[in-house]
């Protein structure tokens, strides 16, 4: 029995690093949708039915101020409206809530180092750099997305559901990729 195991485990050894990413990906992703729960209006999240929503709401007025900060830097024409709403003189507007904040990819992150190999003190150091790359890169995905809907709103679905959300996803692979390549040591 255990030959017959072994016969379809060895093959699989050199992979071992990438099955463990995916794994935890997965684990989390489902984990994180099965627990927090919200509405798109940020009226109320919930994780296993306690009310988490300040948290959620503080951090969203955060990245939308974020956000604005940035794109005013290079456009005149968008406003910050109360409840993260940013809107531009076309008519054009975004609202940030709640789950345009990156916990997820923060928690999807945690996870994905907590199962890799490698050394626990490079870990203590790289899991936050892999949050402060996830920030970054929430507040440049967002303020993108909303320089493009400026003049095309329609694109917004496109954009956000599509093409930056698996770039987040490509951004997190990358981190774990520098991570299993050059700073983990086994």
């Amino acid at each position: 029995m255990k030959e017959d195991i072994k016969k379809y485990i060895e093959p699989l050894k050199p992979y071992y690093d990438i099955i463990l990413f995916v794994v935890a990906l997965v684990v989390a992703n489902f984990f994180w949708k099965f627990t927090v729960l919200g509405d798109d209006g940020g009226e109320q999240v919930t994780w296993f039915g306690l009310d988490i929503t300040a948290p959620f709401n503080l951090l969203a007025a955060h990245i939308a101020n974020a956000v604005y900060w940035c794109v005013d830097l290079v456009r005149d024409t968008i406003h910050q409206l109360p409840k993260n709403i940013l809107l531009f003189d076309s008519g054009s507007s975004v609202r940030i809530v709640w789950s345009c904040t990156a916990l997820k990819q923060s928690f999807i992150w945690l996870i994905i180092m907590l199962v890799a190999r490698g050394s626990w003190l490079k870990k203590l150091w790289f899991i936050p750099l892999g949050w402060v790359a996830i920030y970054a890169f929430n507040i440049l995905r967002i303020a993108l997305i909303t320089l493009i809907i400026e003049h095309h709103p329609e694109l917004f679905e496109m954009m956000h559901t599509y093409i930056f959300k698996y770039l987040f996803y490509l951004m997190l692979f990358g981190l774990w990729v520098w991570w299993t390549n050059r700073l983990k040591t086994t």
